[in-house]
This record gives structure tokens, sequence and C-alpha cells, in this order.
């Protein structure tokens, strides 16, 4: 079972966003952020084609657009197999628009307005609910079928990142980007010259992609605590180095992703 709930978060306060988003980054081990939005058609729309755990949702999307209640009739409507788990957090204290709200298929309501709350309040209620969350989806199949091939692409590379991240590569490297992209293609079907590739998309050359790659692989296998990295990154090494080659990882990626869908 997989030990991370993927978390979309559904609100228009920005500080109060900053906010939940800090405590995701503080708690890495448990969550990921999928993505967030002020919108309730993105966010709708973010559900049907990433498949999140759980949503924070808002009520009040005054700066954005809809509201929670828009939101949840959507879902409602979607009558998916596997919806996800609806924390609200809101400002609101109405009994009907709370009774409203769980009749659309909110799981759990948290006030804003009482005595000590806080964004990481949200995220004791998930940890303490998430083995629940995950079991009642381990069962989760991707539904394909009803994809178009911008949104499997989407999900695709959403899966790449994550392994990325994971295993420590910064996102912020020119060379994280480059993987992804290079093991997003390779899913799809072995590519010679893959560099080259990557090269011609980003007008950059052949070997100025290749070295950012293994710069960015380098770099991970130079800092992350290796027992660790390893648990991760199974696969055998060839190089002498001691870190897998721009093809090695590409490969071993594509591999462990496209059997993840």
């Amino acid at each position: 079972m997989r030990s991370k709930l993927e978390i979309l978060i559904v609100e228009d306060d920005e500080i109060a966003c900053r906010e939940l988003i800090d405590e995701i980054d503080k708690n890495p081990e448990d969550f990921f952020l999928i993505d967030y939005t002020n919108n309730s058609l993105k966010a709708f729309d973010l559900v049907m084609e990433t498949q999140p755990d759980a949503v924070i949702l808002d009520l009040e999307l005054h700066r954005g657009g809809g509201s929670g209640l828009d939101f949840l009739k959507k879902v409602q409507e979607a009558a998916l197999d596997h919806p996800p788990y609806i924390l609200i957090t809101t400002n609101n204290i109405s009994a009907i628009t709370h009774k409203t709200a769980r009749g659309l298929g909110a799981d759990f309501i948290l006030t804003k307005t009482q005595e000590g709350y806080s964004a990481k309040d949200a995220f004791n209620l998930l940890k303490a609910t998430k083995s629940v969350i995950l079991s009642r989806k381990s069962d989760k199949k991707p539904f394909i079928s009803n994809e178009n091939s911008a949104q499997t692409e989407k999900r695709v590379l959403k899966l790449i990142n994550e392994e990325l991240l994971r295993i420590g590569i910064n996102p912020k490297c020119v060379g994280f980007k480059y993987l992804s992209d290079a093991i997003a293609l390779t899913i799809k079907g072995p590519i010679q010259h893959i560099c080259n590739v990557i090269g011609k998309k980003y007008k950059k050359t052949e070997s100025s992609v290749e070295r950012a790659m293994q710069n960015a692989i380098n770099r991970t296998w130079n800092v992350s605590d290796i027992n660790e990295l390893l648990k991760l990154y199974t696969a055998r090494i060839g190089s002498d180095k001691g870190t897998p080659t721009v093809t090695e990882f590409i490969f071993y990626y594509a591999n462990k992703v496209q059997n993840s869908l």
C-alpha cells in the first residue's frame, strides 16, 4: 500500500493556502501535494484528471470562482468509483450549510472560527485517518479509457515527477525537467538518441542535455543517504562511479512508472 496521501487543496485565501502547503512541506513522508486552486470548476477537473486521495476544501471561494458546494455537487454527480476523502475547512458556521455539505459527500468539517484552529489541525486529522483513506482506495484502477491523451500525459508526468522528488532530485535544476521528459517519452517506446530529442525541444545541444541530466543524478547520489536512496532505486548500477548512467536511470523509471499505471 502507498504511504502518502495525495492532496488537492481548494482554497481562495492566499495566506490560508500557503499555510496548508507549508504543512505538506513539513510532512513529506505522509503527504504529497498534487495541486491547488481557488476555483471549483478547475478543482473538479483536477479530481477527474489526478484522482487525489483527499481534498481540503474551502466552502467560500469568493476570490476564485464557484463555491465548495458547487464542487461537492459535481463530484457527487460524477458518481466516481473511488471519490476522494473531502475535508472541509470553512468560516461558515451555519448548521444548514454543514448538513448540506455532508449530504453532498463531505467527510469531515473543520470550522476555522473554533478556538486555536490552524492548518495543522487539518493534517492531524488526515494523518489519523490516512490508513483508512488509502485502504479504501487501494484497489483504485486508473480509468484510462475515459481519459483523453492530454489527461493521460499529465497523469504520467505527475507520477514521474513524484518519483524524482522522492529520491531528492531538485525540481529547480535544469536536469529535472529533462529527465522527466525523457522518462515520459521512453514510456511510449524506446527512442534512440533521447538527449538529442530533448535538446531539439529546448533548443539545447545534445551534450548539454546529457550533462545536465547526469549532474542531477550525480548530485542526488552525492548528497542523499545512500541506504535510503537504494531502497527507492533498486536497479543494479553498472557504472564504476557508483551512480546510474543517464540511460540506466531513464529506463529504470520508465519501467517503474509504466508498471504503476
